[in-house]
């Protein structure tokens, strides 16, 4: 039995998220899919993360067992060639037969991107949240700031989460502004990234955040108050859910033992 290791990137606007569901249609089905097709197993795809539905990724690490021959260096172009034009894969890798995509992880990095300029972007509108009114750019930051380091994120958690704790480590907490959108950073116009990097997120995490950070650059909370956010452990403390198609995932991060240092295939 071999281990094979993907890489793989996705639009998920059509698809109900990564994990496999009854009513079929995620990412994670289009796979399995496109591996019968390719070596005649059902395989089961264990993924890094359960991406939501709408959200995007560039850089998904899965995991599958294989009984087949086929070079792990074929894989990739040949699974492309049987899956839709929404899906790609990157890489593939044969690894050790303990690597798991999702327990081995160390680190992920997440960006939610923002459109605060009056009109939307057409061709854009599937991937980057609009939002019509300026944004406090340097609030927003500020605000992200009080996220660094080791929490317990129960605000930014929805209740739905089935996880035994809630304490989480934010490495980076960041906002970017597209210098190349061509908007005016003081003004509150332009094309903004918030990226977080952390050893693991829990359900619906990046979006509380993005749409609490959202309530900063808007004015209706002060910087601060992230703080007060986090110490009281209350979901209902924090801002709303922003909406998924402005989230990608962005990378995964293992540690040197699995020989995996993939970085994300597009910026």
């Amino acid at each position: 039995m071999r281990n094979i290791a993907l890489l793989l990137s996705y639009d998920g606007t059509g698809y109900y998220g990564f994990q496999s569901q009854p009513g079929g249609n995620t990412v994670q089905d289009k796979m399995e899919e496109a591996i019968r097709m390719l070596s005649g197993e059902r395989v089961k795809l264990t993924g890094s993360g359960r991406t939501d539905a709408g959200v995007h990724a560039l850089g998904q690490v899965a995991n599958f067992q294989t009984t087949s021959s086929i070079p792990a260096e074929r894989w990739a172009i040949a699974l492309n060639s049987r899956l839709p034009d929404d899906i790609v894969v990157h890489a593939a890798v044969e690894v050790d037969t303990d690597f798991h995509a999702r327990r081995c992880a160390v680190g992920k990095t997440y960006r939610y991107s923002i459109n605060s300029f009056r009109f939307p972007d057409v061709f854009a509108r599937q991937r980057v949240f609009h939002h019509p009114a300026p944004l406090n750019f340097a609030a927003m930051r500020e605000g992200l700031t009080h996220l660094l380091g080791e929490h317990d994120f129960t605000s930014f958690t929805s209740p739905l989460s089935t996880k035994p704790h809630h304490v989480r480590t934010l490495y980076e907490a960041s906002l970017h502004v597209d210098s190349a959108s061509n908007g005016s950073e003081a003004a509150g116009r332009g094309i903004a990234h918030i990226t977080v990097t952390g050893n693991g997120f829990l359900y619906n995490m990046v979006r509380i955040i993005t749409g609490t950070i959202l309530q900063v650059g808007e004015g209706k909370r002060k910087p601060e108050e992230i703080a007060d956010i986090l110490a009281a452990k209350n979901r209902a403390r924090s801002g709303p859910t922003a909406v998924p198609y402005g989230l990608t995932m962005c990378s995964v991060a293992y540690g040197p033992e699995w020989g995996l240092n993939w970085q994300p295939p597009y910026n």
